[in-house]
């Protein structure tokens, strides 16, 4: 979700076409259901919850939890947690995962236009 978050925010500061852009990268190696599924979602502005946020932070902090009693680091996950809680404190955590869009912009002073659907 980081990756196709990041990358539409890199293509819209970069003045690209994402619809374009979209279609251009989800047949190669980056093609996944993420980019398929919600990143045209993410476009439309439309962050109806699949998952709720609110749960896949509470979700995390268990994990987070769990790895600490067993003595391991996970940076990557710390560093989602810390993201997911953005968008929490931003007052979307009934949205879908796919609101990490939401914190992301504000993180960057960048809100995307919306856009038409790209399938």
């Amino acid at each position: 979700m980081v990756g196709v978050c990041e990358s539409l925010l890199y293509g819209y500061k970069a003045g690209l076409d994402l619809n374009r852009m979209l279609e251009s990268i989800r047949g190669g190696a980056a093609a996944c259901w993420t980019l398929d599924n919600l990143a045209p979602r993410i476009l439309r502005r439309n962050f109806d919850p699949g998952f709720f946020v609110e749960h896949f932070v509470k979700d995390m902090g268990i994990a987070l939890e769990e790895a600490k009693r067993m003595g391991l680091t996970l940076p990557g996950l710390t560093l989602v947690h810390e993201l997911y809680q953005r968008v929490t404190a931003l007052r979307y955590g009934r949205c879908g995962t796919h609101a990490l869009m939401l914190a992301l912009e504000e993180l960057s002073h960048v809100r995307l236009a919306p856009q038409g659907p790209t399938q």
